[in-house]
């Protein structure tokens, strides 16, 4: 999954594909590359960020979603407004990425009557305060619990099982404690809840702490977390550097089949 993101803040690219332009033209970059979903995101939510208006999100992922509904790759939007999920569901959008977890009153209704895919990821918090003091007695089993009763909550909106994958959130209201256990806890977490991973580490301050290296330095460090992560149940990479993570994941992939 290749991120795309039309904010002039996001932690790691904003403001680089803010207009129409640059955004095709690096959603065209992703495919060439070998992207499987391109993530279109029209509000950043890195820790701090405030909140955008519904009028101001549907105008930054609207032209986008138009321009490459027929582009050949499934395109997922990354928003927690139902008003903005069934907008880009009926401009051509596959898949909806929530990082709130379909917790809004509305958002499981928006996405029920379409054939979407949805992730649902958990996050302590809101992006604003979610990163001043997250606390758990025990993450794995907390975020477990957490995407179980969301999927739960779905199937009884009558969403189909089958649409649904999971994401830990790594990063969203969790210390880097709270990340590395989630990351080497992350198969028997995918198991628990029996759904497929969507792991999205790409760049983030995890990768920073461990190896000391700014935002635009982290390539290397986020290639070996998709590999880890991709190894203990991840079915879906949330990436930046598409062409690299595509590489790294072909050298992996086959070795793990010669095996």
């Amino acid at each position: 999954m290749g991120i795309l993101n039309v904010t002039p803040d996001s932690f790691s690219d904003g403001g680089q594909f803010a207009a129409l332009d640059g955004a095709i033209s690096h959603a065209e970059r992703m495919i060439a590359d070998g992207v499987d979903i391109i993530d279109i995101g029209g509000e950043s939510t890195r820790p701090g960020a405030p909140p955008v208006s519904v009028e101001q999100e549907l105008s930054r992922v609207m032209p986008v979603v138009y321009a490459l509904r027929d582009c050949g790759k499934p395109l997922s939007v990354d928003t927690r407004r139902p008003l903005v999920m069934r907008e880009v569901l009926m401009a051509g959008a596959d898949m909806i990425n929530d990082i709130e977890g379909f917790r809004h009153p509305d958002s499981l209704a928006a996405v029920r009557d379409s054939d979407c895919a949805l992730c649902i990821m958990h996050m302590q918090g809101e992006p604003q305060s979610m990163q001043q003091a997250p606390h758990y007695d025990d993450v794995v089993a907390e975020v477990g619990a957490f995407l179980r009763e969301r999927v739960a909550a779905a199937e009884r909106a009558g969403i189909a099982r089958q649409r649904i994958c999971i994401d830990p959130g790594y990063g969203f209201g969790k210390t880097f404690d709270h990340n590395l256990k989630l990351l080497a806890w992350q198969s028997e977490l995918q198991q628990a809840v029996g759904l497929p991973v969507l792991a999205g580490l790409s760049r983030k301050s995890t990768i920073g702490h461990l190896t000391g290296k700014p935002v635009e330095q982290r390539l290397a460090g986020s290639l070996g977390a998709a590999l880890f992560a991709a190894m203990n149940g991840a079915r879906i990479i949330r990436v930046h550097d598409v062409a690299e993570t595509v590489d790294a994941l072909k050298v992996w992939e086959a070795a793990r089949r010669a095996r």
